[in-house]
């Protein structure tokens, strides 16, 4: 049995990495996708790789920074498909400054991005998905949405915030027929690190060294998709770094030895 067939998906963030891997995934398993993200050609791309017929696709370009009217693009969906079945919380950008060095503004950019477009998307969706009486909200945190790192600390701060914001909202919204699925993922092989902000607002424009060999994104795509269909709550995803995770809980002393260690690219 195909779970996906027919499935009304929303990916932010479709235009690459995550995105675009769980794209391309979904249309595999036939299911009918919206696409997200500021830029409408890379969006295009993606699509066209999906290789779904127009019935059965939307590319809704949008700006992660305004989502104020997100009630709006949820009407479009709406008026194409009819319903959303699962909404993934994907897009947004990572950070390569000292807390010293970035202003404000930045800060305030970063959790806008990261945190408050989550919550303002999920509140559009969440009328139509209660009176569906189902639906599932994958949101992609981080392994720094467990803890802080070098250079990271607004970018992780919006991680931990939606932690706090979707336990919750699990717990409000199970009775609905809504469930929660929060991915924290470690070092994956994408885009993430060139696209980072440093402290002038400009972008990173370098890859980590600990990115390269990372875990593919197809490879990330396909766990979070085994993470929907088992019903999980929380799920991790990458390689050996995720055991800081553990380690950091069970071992808090050991935990900081490490961490100051590591390179902050």
């Amino acid at each position: 049995m195909n779970s996906f067939k027919d499935k009304v998906i929303w990916i932010t963030g479709a235009s690459s990495g995550i995105g675009e891997a769980l794209a391309l995934e979904f249309a595999k398993r036939e299911a009918r996708l919206i696409l997200s993200a500021r830029r409408a050609e890379e969006l295009k791309r993606v699509g066209a790789l999906t290789k779904l017929p127009e019935l059965d696709l939307m590319i809704l370009p949008f700006d992660l920074s305004n989502t104020e009217n997100a009630s709006a693009l949820v009407a479009q969906i709406m008026n194409k498909f009819g319903r959303i079945d699962i909404l993934i919380n994907n897009g947004g950008y990572s950070q390569r400054s000292g807390v010293i060095e970035t202003s404000i503004q930045i800060d305030r950019q970063l959790m806008e991005v990261n945190y408050f477009s989550y919550i303002n998307i999920t509140k559009a969706v969440l009328p139509y998905m209660k009176r569906q009486k189902s639906g599932h909200i994958v949101v992609i945190s981080s392994i720094a949405g467990k803890f802080g790192f070098y250079l990271r600390s607004s970018y992780s701060a919006a991680k931990h915030a939606l932690h706090g914001f979707f336990d919750s909202f699990r717990l409000e919204t199970e009775s609905l027929g809504i469930k929660t699925l929060i991915v924290c993922p470690g070092k994956i092989k994408t885009n993430i690190s060139l696209k980072a902000v440093t402290a002038s607002g400009e972008a990173h424009d370098k890859m980590d060294e600990s990115h390269v060999g990372a875990m593919s994104a197809e490879e990330c795509a396909n766990h979070i998709i085994s993470g929907i269909l088992k019903n999980k709550e929380e799920i991790y995803v990458g390689g050996k770094e995720i055991l800081m995770v553990r380690i950091k809980r069970f071992f808090p002393a050991l935990f900081g030895r490490l961490i100051r260690k590591q390179s902050p690219y």
